[in-house]
């Protein structure tokens, strides 16, 4: 496959209102097929008129490039040589997104109709709600767990290890998993996958930019989150909203040690959650 090496930063026929209501940031990587079917579903079911489209592109290629000049010419395209990882992606979306609510998308997602509308609804009748997300699921109606507590080292040893067998370790998991909380109604929860979320422009700007140093992607999310509460603004599970979510969970397709030495996105992911630990050590959480 060619890799698509022009400059970085380029979009096509932006012509929409300079003021939109609402900007979607969509982070992609390498599938324009599954970024199409986004794009698509985007089209169908966004019923707000006023809205922007924003694709942040990470080792972008001709394929992709193309698609989006043929297929979706009056959407921001911004490519990239490199793989940046999610939060230089997010934060570039975020910092050119002209919308005063904000919807962050992976490419993997697809909305259902109405969804990105009952979102800005609530939060417009919810000021003190940061961020808010959906009840994400597999393609065949499954839930997929995208609420969660705050990590704890403990957390991580249980879900990597075979001690997460335990009876003591399913107890916790379940506490971090939220499970004892019913997922048919909205709650307030620690944090929510980055995979989606709506927040509003002014509120972004108050919590600052999405940490760049955790490493190419994970805990990104969850630091983000924590902030917002520690700016007092909430963080919110509305499963009234629901979207798909072609989820492949890499990082956990093997087990313990072995998936250490041999699977990037555990390292990955060990690497990232270490950062997080370090930058939080003695700080209370502040969701209580």
């Amino acid at each position: 496959m060619t890799k698509y090496t022009k400059p970085a930063e380029i979009y096509f026929s932006d012509t929409m209102n300079k003021s939109p209501e609402l900007s979607i940031i969509i982070t992609s990587y390498k599938n324009p097929a599954v970024l199409r079917l986004c794009l698509e579903s985007l089209k169908k079911n966004v019923l707000c008129k006023n809205y922007e489209i924003l694709v942040l592109d990470s080792s972008t290629e001709e394929d992709t490039e193309m698609m989006m000049r043929e297929e979706f010419p009056q959407t921001r395209f911004f490519s990239h040589s490199e793989n940046l990882g999610f939060a230089k992606l997010v934060n570039q979306g975020l910092k050119k997104a002209k919308g005063d609510f904000l919807l962050i998308l992976n490419a993997d997602i697809i909305i259902e109709k109405k969804s990105a509308d009952i979102l800005i609804d609530y939060l417009k009748a919810n000021p003190s709600v940061g961020i808010a997300g959906p009840k994400l699921l597999n393609f065949d109606g499954q839930v997929q767990p995208s609420r969660f507590r705050f990590y704890t080292p403990l957390i991580i040893l249980l879900r990597r290890t075979p001690l997460g067998r335990l009876a003591f370790a399913k107890k916790k998991i379940d506490r971090f998993l939220y499970k004892n909380a019913d997922p048919s109604k909205p709650q307030e929860v620690d944090w929510i996958m980055g995979s989606a979320m709506m927040t509003r422009q002014e509120t972004a700007k108050k919590v600052g930019l999405m940490e760049e140093n955790f490493g190419f992607m994970y805990f990104e999310d969850v630091d983000w989150c924590r902030r917002f509460w520690e700016n007092g603004l909430k963080v919110v599970f509305y499963p009234y909203v629901k979207m798909f979510h072609y989820h492949g969970k890499g990082s956990a397709s093997q087990s313990a040690l072995k998936a250490v030495f041999l699977n990037k996105l555990t390292r990955e992911h060990i690497k990232s959650a270490l950062k997080y630990f370090w930058k939080y050590l003695g700080k209370p959480n502040p969701h209580r």
